[in-house]
């Protein structure tokens, strides 16, 4: 109203830290899924932390994409350590107010824990996960292919199939054993699909219900009304839509982020986005003609609550 101006600017954190994952697999993406949306929200600082291989080496790959994206103070620490030195610091380790990153359980806990230091965090992203919902529609080699790529991350993964067909949970599972034989992660693939599953339901409607509770991390509609039955999904980091949109796509080239949240966090966090990096404060500017017009309901709203000091802080204003 007149006399009443408000409004809200993004403001960037200024000291973001970043925890990339390089054991088995050096995840060079990640630098980039952080690094550019941290840089066009102006961070000021990045502080860069990754596990090195048994020999003290970081992998070129996450050297090479660091340089890149101009991050110049890299550490060379993994796990829970990586993620306390960046919350609290140390003698060559700066403290930084955010950290980013995907990691194991212990990284995920460790995050979470230093949230009751003061310091935020992008949300809880610990290992990987699929759900792929298929009706007849599906190709069962394609779904396959999905699920086994996520089973290769790490052993505690878990990828998930629901379908409303009993055959194509059939052919699906032989598909699986065909790819992951061929896989030189067979092992990893083999641990995470022990603790994986195939469940067959009478309708996408519960297919859709039981995706919603579990919140997955990546979510796969290989249905022939993707893009309808989406409208339904309430609960999941990223979904990829039809039999051409495989996750692979998101975690690397198809312009949305992958790190995003994990082990049911989906149903109330996001992923990373440009707005993980900014703060926004609001501003507010009243004249006094404007005081004037909502002076009335801040005396009251002040005067309900039993707070004199507000509703003076407004009634010495108009009287002077």
């Amino acid at each position: 109203m007149p006399g009443v101006t408000c409004w809200r600017r993004p403001v960037a954190i200024e000291k973001v830290g970043f925890y990339i994952p390089g054991g088995s697999a050096p995840l060079f993406s990640t630098v980039l899924m952080l690094a550019i949306p941290a840089s066009i929200a102006g961070c000021k600082e990045i502080i860069l932390c990754t596990p090195p291989a048994e020999n003290g080496s970081i992998h070129p790959a996450i050297l090479y994409t660091a340089q890149l994206c101009g991050i110049e103070k890299i550490y060379k620490v993994g796990g829970a350590q990586a993620i306390s030195a960046m919350a609290y610091g140390t003698e060559t380790i700066p403290k930084v107010q955010k950290i980013f990153g995907p990691g194991n359980q212990y990284v995920t806990t460790a995050k979470q824990l230093v949230q009751y230091q003061g310091i935020a965090i992008d949300m809880p992203a610990g290992p990987s996960e699929i759900l792929v919902i298929a009706d007849n529609s599906a190709v069962p080699a394609f779904v396959a292919a999905d699920l086994v790529s996520q089973a290769e991350h790490g052993p505690d993964s878990q990828v998930i199939l629901i379908t409303i067909s009993s055959s194509i949970a059939k052919e699906v599972k032989k598909e699986i054993k065909k790819q992951v034989n061929k896989l030189p992660r067979k092992k990893i693939a083999l641990a995470t699909l022990s603790n994986s599953k195939i469940i067959i339901l009478k309708s996408i409607e519960e297919a859709i219900k039981l995706s919603n509770f579990y919140a997955p991390e990546h979510l796969i509609l290989a249905c022939e009304q993707a893009e309808e039955i989406s409208k339904l999904v309430t609960a999941a980091g990223s979904v990829f839509l039809g039999n051409y949109s495989p996750e692979s796509a998101g975690d690397y080239a198809s312009g949305t982020n992958h790190t995003l949240p994990t082990n049911g966090y989906a149903a109330m966090y996001s992923g990373v986005s440009l707005d993980s990096f900014v703060k926004k404060i609001t501003f507010q500017q009243l004249t006094k003609e404007g005081l004037q017009k909502i002076s009335n309901t801040i005396i009251t709203m002040a005067s309900a609550e039993g707070l004199d000091a507000h509703k003076n802080a407004v009634s010495i204003r108009l009287i002077n």
